[in-house]
């Protein structure tokens, strides 16, 4: 996995259902180095931290091995990296071979996959369609968040080295998938409620369909 593009947004103002919103949904490339804290990039803008941002939810990552499933299905669209709200868009990154819990160096950071990118009415707004909520969950390649365990500065280029793999966990694919699904794998189940990784409030909604 390597860097192709930085990302960060400045604060934009949508509207959907009558309401105005902020977002920062709408990042472009910086072509320079961004900084990883533990709760943000800085210089980003995080409009809800409800949502976004936070320990667990620092930084996200998108591949840019599935712009062009995209690209062809709105081809309307003006398209640029960063279009699904990544702060740092990867050549090669796989959901199905990235475990949640997984620890990598990149550039001068340590960082820790946590969960994947679950799309909300923003998004929609952004493809001028709210249909693509469920395209989306249905391609099954949502990207990741990561926990920033060590700050430091990440530039285009920067390849990903793993340095500690989770054990008894499961991939980013399968956890996005668990999420969604209406009857859901038990075994998973139990993998994800004690996978440390995941943020505790996570963890608690699944337990709840623990039989």
């Amino acid at each position: 996995m390597k860097i192709t593009s930085t990302n960060i947004a400045k604060p934009t103002t949508i509207v959907w259902s009558g309401k105005k919103f902020q977002t920062g949904i709408y990042k472009t490339p910086t072509n320079t180095p961004i900084y990883l804290e533990k709760e943000a990039v800085k210089g980003d803008v995080i409009s809800d931290r409800k949502v976004h941002g936070g320990i667990y939810k620092a930084c996200y990552l998108f591949s840019k091995n599935h712009y062009g499933y995209w690209k062809k299905l709105y081809t309307n669209l003006s398209w640029n990296y960063g279009m699904f709200g990544e702060n740092l868009t990867v050549t090669d990154l796989d959901e199905n071979k990235l475990f949640i819990g997984d620890i990598f160096k990149i550039g001068d950071a340590l960082v820790q996959i946590t969960q994947p990118r679950e799309p909300c009415f923003k998004f929609g707004v952004k493809f001028g369609t709210q249909h693509v909520l469920k395209q989306f969950i249905n391609h099954g390649f949502p990207g990741t968040y990561v926990r920033v365990l060590k700050e430091g500065f990440v530039t285009n280029g920067d390849k990903f080295k793993l340095e500690q793999q989770a054990k008894n966990s499961l991939t980013t694919a399968q956890l996005f998938k668990l999420i969604h699904a209406k009857e859901k794998n038990e075994t998973l189940l139990k993998l994800a409620i004690i996978n440390e990784a995941l943020p505790q409030s996570k963890r608690e909604k699944l337990a709840l369909f623990v039989n």
